[in-house]
């Protein structure tokens, strides 16, 4: 287990949001922070503490330039996500992203898009390549949701799901939207599944918000799992010690 750090850009900016508020009027996204800083400040600070596997999240257009600034100032340190498709990947991969990761590209009318899906396989390659499998529970089951999380489709991570699409990735990122962004603890009934169904290094990001919950998430997952932090560590306007999670982070390596 090791912490993953962020850059989420909204409207050009870098923001901490309530994920399931993402519209596409901006008006109507609750932020909990916005920084007085640029993406570049905080690829250095991760650049400087020497994190890796951190990801740089596109949320809507007008954040192209902010995120090649990040790339730029940690050149193979960083992943990047956000309206990524075929046509753009080799692009910010020449950034200097370390990986690239998909979501709403290799969908189509809420069912998976396998010839997207292998499109991009086969401009990046498989090492290079992170699915983005951000859900919502719905009926009983993780669906993942689209669309900057609007938007559900089909396809539930399930056990079967997730052996399938390792062949195609090599990693997976997973945002437990209903809790993304409002420090209310882990969904952890879906961490405990995920390290349970999981052969790749995957990434959970959702609700976090204490050293306590670092430290369940770290015996929930036997430490199969990653986890980023965002809205509660001081460096986006919360109270847990960034400084401190990443001392964290390193004394379980």
């Amino acid at each position: 287990m090791k912490f993953r750090p962020c850059i989420d850009l909204h409207s050009g900016k870098v923001k901490q949001i309530v994920g399931e508020t993402l519209d596409e009027n901006p008006q109507q996204v609750v932020e909990n922070f916005v920084s007085e800083h640029d993406s570049a400040y905080y690829a250095n600070m991760f650049k400087r503490d020497a994190l890796t596997g951190g990801h740089v999240i596109m949320l809507g257009g007008g954040n192209e330039e902010a995120a090649i600034q990040a790339l730029r100032a940690y050149p193979g340190g960083l992943q990047l996500g956000g309206g990524i498709k075929a046509e753009n990947a080799a692009f910010y991969l020449e950034q200097g992203a370390s990986q690239v990761i998909v979501t709403s590209s290799i969908f189509r009318d809420g069912e998976l898009d396998w010839d997207s899906l292998r499109s991009i396989v086969s401009e990046v390659g498989k090492d290079r390549l992170v699915i983005d499998l951000s859900c919502k529970q719905r009926d009983g089951e993780w669906h993942v949701v689209t669309n900057q999380w609007r938007t559900f489709s089909s396809l539930v991570v399930n056990e079967a799901n997730l052996r399938e699409l390792e062949s195609y990735c090599s990693e997976f990122l997973i945002h437990a939207v209903d809790v993304e962004g409002k420090r209310t603890g882990i969904l952890e009934s879906l961490v405990q599944q995920l390290a349970e169904w999981v052969h790749i290094p995957t990434t959970y990001a959702g609700g976090a918000r204490s050293m306590e919950d670092l430290e369940l998430f770290r015996r929930l997952s036997g430490g199969k799992l990653d986890i980023t932090v965002g809205s509660a560590l001081d460096i986006f306007g919360g109270n847990l010690s960034y400084d401190q999670v990443v001392a964290y982070s390193a004394s379980i390596q």
